[in-house]
């Protein structure tokens, strides 16, 4: 993919997307697996920013499937890689992120495994074994791009511990245009909440973990809110003791409805989203999502962080295109690859 859309393009074309992903993609696993590609040890999943929130929900299905895994922030440890004989998918939308592709680069050639949406790209042509997206266009705040790189890793986690992708995964696109329109005066209303809001907490039990990481990043770029994420029981350990003027958005069940309950009778302004309708929280907006897989609700968690920032902008009068600061060395030429 060359250059962006606009968010209200690439958040429109996600439905249709996803629809026309699943099946390019189950084509690709079922090649690996018949490549014995899913047949060693587990997988050790390396990214950064939003690509790293993306691997999140496939670490927990994977290891929920019984398959050791991990995953691994690019720029957070020394090089050459120290991951022994675990292959290493690299997971970059461009395919240029400068930190992942020196990353794998570290590692030997028949571990290096890559999930990227534009090929040919530097990481594309690093990797032994690629799984891509099909340079789908995608906004510069990452939409489509996102719930793409989700979908995937979670039909890669279920390919790797069950031997293929749930069947589900088939009405994702359609499941999800219908989500969509049914829940957007919801949103619209919850988006209220962050209207002055000095500062936000995304906080997610199990799965929904990169969800709560990816929601903070979003707000951040697209709103300008400062905001932080952490998983239910590292919030509980102490962090949720500053709790004060700004937005608490929960990802979870019943131990989230709990927090909730906790944080609304303390008078902060609190945001659940659940898949459990009949969760009672006095006091808490409550977006109730479709029940689905946990490798599956984090493309529908997405859907409502992007309803919600692209209101949340329009309130605070932050144009949703444009963006603060541009570094010139996270990204690498597109015709530089490492050796």
């Amino acid at each position: 993919m060359d250059g962006y859309i606009a968010f209200t393009d690439a958040t429109a074309s996600q439905a249709g997307e996803l629809t026309r992903l699943v099946p390019r993609l189950g084509t690709q696993l079922a090649a690996l697996g018949a490549a014995r590609a899913f047949s060693g040890p587990g997988p050790v999943l390396l990214g950064i920013g939003a690509s790293l929130s993306a691997a999140a929900p496939a670490v927990w299905r994977l290891r929920a499937g019984g398959v050791a895994a991990w995953r691994l922030g690019a720029g957070d440890t020394p090089l050459p890689l120290a991951t022994g004989e675990h292959p290493v998918v690299a997971i970059s939308q461009s395919g240029r992120s400068a930190e992942t592709v020196a990353a794998l680069a570290s590692v030997a050639p028949e571990l290096r495994y890559a999930v990227v949406n534009t090929a040919p790209s530097p990481l594309s042509e690093l990797a032994s074994r690629t799984l891509d997206l099909g340079n789908i266009a995608d906004s510069y705040a990452s939409t489509i791009g996102y719930t793409a790189t989700v979908t995937a890793l979670g039909m890669l986690a279920e390919a790797w511990a069950d031997g293929s992708p749930d069947a589900s995964w088939a009405s994702l696109g359609e499941r999800f245009r219908t989500v969509e329109t049914a829940l957007r005066p919801e949103l619209d209303a919850a988006a209220e909440l962050f209207a002055d809001a000095p500062s936000a907490d995304f906080v997610g039990g199990g799965a929904s973990l990169g969800s709560a990481e990816a929601g903070a990043l979003l707000f951040r770029e697209v709103a300008r809110i400062p905001a932080s994420a952490m998983s239910t029981r590292q919030y509980l350990h102490g962090s949720m003791e500053s709790a004060g003027d700004g937005v608490h958005v929960l990802f979870g069940e019943t131990r989230e409805a709990q927090l909730a309950r906790t944080l609304t009778a303390a008078g902060h302004r609190v945001l659940l989203v659940t898949s459990d309708a009949q969760l009672d929280v006095p006091g808490a907006t409550v977006v109730v999502l479709p029940e689905s897989s946990e490798a599956q609700r984090p493309v529908f968690e997405a859907l409502a962080l992007q309803g919600l920032v692209r209101r949340a902008a329009e309130l605070r009068d932050v144009d949703i295109e444009e963006f603060v600061f541009h570094n010139d060395d996270t990204k690498l030429d597109p015709r530089d690859v490492p050796a």
